[in-house]
């Protein structure tokens, strides 16, 4: 179990309450919709409402031509250009606002202002477009089809890239190889449904003279320099802010079109406009995730260990390449993490991103890995299954061992420390297996079939400036910055360029500054989200914030308890190495030793410089940059493992356990660490059993509202027993691991196990996600037949 870092009561390692809950939990904060200016005007956008087609020409409402917005309207502004350094790479620009072609159902082509949204939108509604439309693109096995046109000019089929990776001996592996067994997967695309969509609010400063630019963002900073490139601006001239942030998951991790859009037409027209996407927009328009499809063939010989691995990996991203993400993010992902936290040294894998008349594929939270993970723990799953071996075995025989470490995988990542092994006897202890003969046999007799599930994970977090440039991103996201200001009445400030929208950032942070400065964290503010405030930094996505911003923010409190020692010290009168800061106090160490309170240093610092040592300057401000010691990141891991009943009749899965054994390194926050894990594993459940997002053969999606898109709620999301295992990283401070993914990644992988467990006495299996009651009644249909063939 972790221990406290520290005996101060409430800096690192205690489960102290957050900060910013009493204001979420009260209503009292301001979201987009919240904000607004004098003289603003709601934006609708007229969307496309076909997948693929040219625009013909488009009419505005007679008396509106002022109201209603083109791109040529907008002014001399540039596309959406996600770059890649990946050799064969295809840009694609995205435009703020469809010019001469739509590529995806809910592209915007217009622009309307109204006075209120629903006048807005009743403006769009009279907006007149005449299509010449083309095929869509609407599936993977058409994106080298010769019978589709490229989507994108200047492009032979719709293939974004096509990446390899050749390690060790394959062939070699095929040959030695005992067994050799070859599975398909498919991982199926899902909205975000993040719970406030995306949001715009925009206008012109008078008195700076700098375009505002509110917006629902993860990394205003970087927004901010994206955007002055877009609109050939100077940083200088723009404001970006980043309000209170009702959830993302990566979905706001994006430049968008809406924000270019906004901007550039508030610069034109001196118009404050605000934009909130709507339910229905955001299920159709913003960005999706996952849609992979794997093949995966194993080589192993007769006690599952396995020998060598191959693969081939197709990845549906959509229209266009989101910024600064690119197109290929998931595949890149996923051809990287299929080797797993297994030693595999023999693995060859072609993984191919495809274009399609979909909306963009996104960051969601797992990047890649879900689809990864799901793809070799259902293959050792399966290959267990195959050689009537135990699952947590075959995994115990092919985990990278402690004493390995660092790990360079076959997929070309290093992995800092770990102990997998332990993580799935943790996991294996908590679920208890033995428990499942009982359960069948209560079961006996009924429509349920119980089954059992494990599924390891890896999450690279807090990623390095190395591994950013080996991407070949536009962006290198690789350090962090923050400013720490302590008041004169001895409080502090703290401005970070990260964004905390539910990952208790606020808390977390202050409990930093209170491990180096001993000051109570409910005397410490968090401001984010503002470039006018905040050094320039990179947002929080990826599980890096706690990492690279904790990490900024230790550094510069070491900066600044050095200085309040030594005000502290020399109005004491004793020397400075004889002092510490505890409890609010700079103290003498000395036994009864006197003490002087921060507030007291913090007077003399601003407001009494002649009680100051003569080589200390006035003030208590600091800045202070921070990376990791090594760019490959840290890696956090862990084991799931899911006990589930499936009914026969109806194919519904219902979860009886759910255990989960993580190491994140040095928990910070354990009650935030185990909300965050939680969160997680609702999303996995969401991506195992309910969420999917499909579309016809014309590329219309057939999921826009919630009554055909189901999420889980409260009821369907079980209550999971979570176990910490935690080893520090040895390249970050504090040994601390980012995890805000962990409880996303594994669980459709471990649920699908417990489901195909359930299921393989009937002779039935399942690969796809989500796990549909009609799929599962499907394969069972299919096993009856395929029995009586």
């Amino acid at each position: 179990m972790h221990q406290p870092f520290s005996s101060n009561g409430k800096g690192i390692g205690r489960s102290i309450l957050r900060n910013e809950d009493e204001r979420l939990l009260s209503g009292r904060s301001s979201f987009i919709a919240d904000i607004s200016q004098p003289g603003m005007w709601e934006v609708a956008f007229l969307r496309s409402p076909v997948a693929h087609a040219r625009i013909v020409g488009v009419q505005k409402p007679a008396g509106m031509e002022k109201r209603v917005f083109l791109l040529a309207d907008l002014g001399d502004i540039l596309p959406i250009r996600a770059d890649s350094q990946a050799k064969g790479f295809r840009r694609s620009d995205y435009p703020a606002i469809a010019n001469d072609k739509v590529r995806f159902v809910g592209e915007p082509i217009a622009i309307c202002l109204g006075r209120t949204r629903a006048d807005a939108e009743d403006l769009a509604q009279q907006v007149l477009v005449e299509f010449e439309e083309l095929p869509a693109v609407s599936d993977l096995s058409q994106c080298r089809d010769p019978a589709y046109p490229p989507i994108h000019p200047g492009w032979t089929d719709n293939l974004y890239l096509e990446a390899h990776v050749n390690v060790g001996d394959v062939d070699r592996a095929r040959t030695e190889a005992a067994v050799t067994l070859t599975r398909e997967y498919r991982m199926n695309r899902q909205a975000i449904v993040s719970l406030e969509g995306r949001g715009v609010m925009t206008y012109i400063d008078e008195r700076t003279g700098e375009l505002v630019v509110y917006s629902s963002t993860q990394f205003p900073h970087v927004i901010r320099t994206a955007l002055a490139n877009c609109l050939k601006m100077k940083e200088r001239e723009l404001r970006v802010v980043a309000p209170e942030v009702g959830g993302s998951f990566g979905v706001k991790n994006n430049l968008n079109p809406e924000e270019v859009a906004l901007a550039a037409l508030t610069r034109k027209t001196k118009k404050p406009l605000r934009w909130v996407e709507d339910r229905r927009e955001h299920l159709i328009a913003s960005p999706h995730a996952r849609e992979h499809r794997y093949q995966v063939t194993v080589h192993a010989d007769r006690n599952g260990v396995i020998l060598g691995l191959e693969a081939s990996i197709d990845v549906d991203a959509g229209a266009y390449s989101v910024w600064p993400w690119t197109a290929p993010m998931e595949s890149g992902m996923a051809i990287g993490f299929l080797p797993g936290p297994y030693a595999i040294t023999n693995y060859r894998a072609t993984a191919r991103t495809c274009a399609s008349n979909k909306s963009p594929l996104g960051p969601y939270r797992g990047v890649g890995r879900p689809g990864a993970c799901f793809a070799i723990e259902r293959t050792v799953d399966e290959l267990a299954a195959h050689l009537g071996l135990d699952p947590v075995e075959v995994r115990l025989r092919n985990y990278v061992k402690p004493d390995q470490f660092p790990w360079r995988s076959a997929g070309g990542k290093t992995y800092d420390n770990g102990d997998y092994a332990a993580s799935a006897v943790a996991a294996r202890n908590l679920i208890k297996p033995e428990r499942v003969a009982a359960l069948r046999e209560r079961y006996s007799g009924t429509d349920y079939r119980i089954g059992i599930g494990y599924a390891t994970y890896l999450e690279q977090t807090a990623h390095g400036t190395a591994e950013w440039v080996q991407r070949g991103l536009p962006v290198v996201f690789g350090y962090e910055q923050a400013a720490l200001q302590m008041t004169p009445d001895g409080m502090l400030i703290i401005d970070v360029p990260i964004q905390n929208h539910g990952q208790g950032l606020e808390t977390t942070l202050a409990q930093v500054a209170s491990e180096e400065l001993g000051i109570d964290p409910a005397h410490v503010v968090v401001r984010h989200g503002d470039t006018s405030l905040a050094p320039y930094g990179m947002g929080t996505f990826a599980s890096r914030s706690m990492v690279m911003s904790g990490g900024a923010v230790g550094c510069a409190s070491e900066l600044l308890a050095e200085k309040l020692r030594k005000i502290g010290a020399h109005l004491l009168q004793v020397p400075v190495e004889d002092v510490k800061l505890a409890n609010g106090f700079v103290i003498a160490k000395s036994p009864g030793g006197a003490q002087v309170s921060l507030e007291e240093v913090a007077v003399a610092a601003f407001l009494r410089p002649e009680r100051l040592p003569e080589d200390v300057d006035p003030g208590l401000s600091v800045v202070a940059s921070y990376r990791t010691s090594k760019d490959t990141g840290a890696w956090s891991y862990g084991t799931h493992a899911a006990i589930v009943a499936v009914d026969i009749g109806t194919g519904l899965v219902h979860i009886l356990d759910y255990a989960i054994a993580h190491d994140c390194g040095t928990i910070v926050n354990p009650m935030i660490v185990d909300g965050q894990m939680m969160g997680g594993l609702a999303q996995g459940i969401g991506t195992a059993l309910y969420e999917e997002m499909p579309y016809n053969s014309d590329g219309q999606p057939l999921a826009s509202t919630f009554m055909d898109y189901l999420v889980p709620g409260a009821s369907e999301v079980f209550p999971a027993r979570i176990e910490h295992l935690s080893l520090p990283s040895p390249i970050t401070k504090y040994g601390i691991k980012g995890m805000g993914e962990g409880g996303a990644i594994p669980a459709p992988a471990s649920l699908c196990n417990a489901v195909n467990d359930a299921l393989r006495s009937l002779d039935a299996s399942i690969n796809e996600t989500p796990m549909t009651p009609e799929r599962i009644v499907r394969a069972l249909i299919d096993a009856e037949a395929g029995a009586k063939a």
